[in-house]
């Protein structure tokens, strides 16, 4: 069978629609047998199912990805698993050790991700609309294939898509993500989910050409921390858990089989104790948005 990930230095990269590489894997038995980059061709998500199914692959792996393009994904039969972040390789090796769990449809971002990675070191969120990442309200890029039908406010702005570069940065001015720094700006559709509600709703007011600062209260961000999403379950109950540590990320599945991201805060010699709260939980963000082009 072919495996894809998309690609950038050796990492997953998080936004499926807007991958320049693929690193596409020959697998045998069970085991990698060889592997080697390819361009996307700049084709973008409603083209690049087409283009992986031309090259007889079988499953995909990611880490933002919107509806749309999942739909297409599917249909072309391809298999994928998103929410995935880190070396390519060792995502691969997971994968085909059965440990790798897909996030499905993570299109929620700041608006928003991240199926994030963590931004106080520096990595995208892939958290604020949808990959397309996740993209995020602070570094995600664009999820257009995966828009809501119901606008969740009104603006002039509304149920268009838009173009906008941003900065994000916590209170003590520490940048956590920056469209600017990646070169191009964030597109998605506003008013519909895809961001965090605060970004939207700025950006739902704007003229192209304006840059506004805005202060978001987590109510408006990712929402306060849930005590309730903190819990303690028995290593016994959970293979494989006794190769976690403290800081790792891990893919847990709810009652309905839905996998879901956690983050692993304490463990002991019979316990593990998971943390399923968003990593920018809690926190106040800050903003600065540029309106660069309403697309449509």
């Amino acid at each position: 069978m072919k495996i894809a990930v998309t690609y950038e230095n050796g990492q997953v990269f998080q936004h499926f629609g807007h991958t320049e590489e693929f690193k596409v894997y020959e697998v045998e038995d069970g085991k990698v047998v060889s592997s080697e980059v390819v361009g996307s061709n700049g084709s973008g998500h409603g083209a690049l199912a087409g283009l992986l199914a031309g090259q007889g692959i079988e499953a995909l792996i990611c880490g933002g990805i919107g509806g749309g393009a999942m739909d297409a994904l599917t249909e072309a039969g391809i298999e994928v698993c998103a929410g995935v972040s880190g070396d390519v390789d060792e995502a691969v090796e997971a994968y085909l050790a059965g440990e790798l769990l897909s996030s499905g449809v993570n299109c929620d971002h700041h608006g928003e991700g991240h199926s994030c990675g963590d931004h106080e070191d520096g990595h995208d969120c892939g958290h604020h609309h949808d990959e397309e990442e996740d993209g995020c309200a602070g570094g995600c890029g664009g999820c257009s294939g995966c828009g809501t039908p119901e606008p969740l406010f009104e603006g002039k702005n509304v149920g268009k898509t838009v173009r906008a570069h941003y900065k994000g940065t916590f209170n003590d001015g520490t940048q956590f993500d920056s469209s600017y720094d990646r070169g191009e700006p964030l597109e998605f559709m506003c008013g519909v989910g895809m961001m965090i509600l605060g970004f939207d709703k700025a950006v739902a007011e704007m003229e192209v050409g304006d840059v506004v600062n805005i202060h978001l209260n987590p109510e408006e961000a990712y929402g306060p921390v849930d005590p309730e999403a903190i819990f303690t379950l028995p290593l016994a109950e959970l293979p494989g858990a006794a190769e976690l540590q403290a800081g790792d990320q891990a893919m847990l599945q709810d009652m309905y089989g839905r996998p879901f991201r956690v983050k692993v805060t304490a463990k002991d010699e019979t316990t593990i104790t998971f943390d399923a709260n968003h990593e920018m939980a809690g926190k106040e963000l800050n903003f600065q948005i540029e309106l660069v082009e309403i697309v449509a």
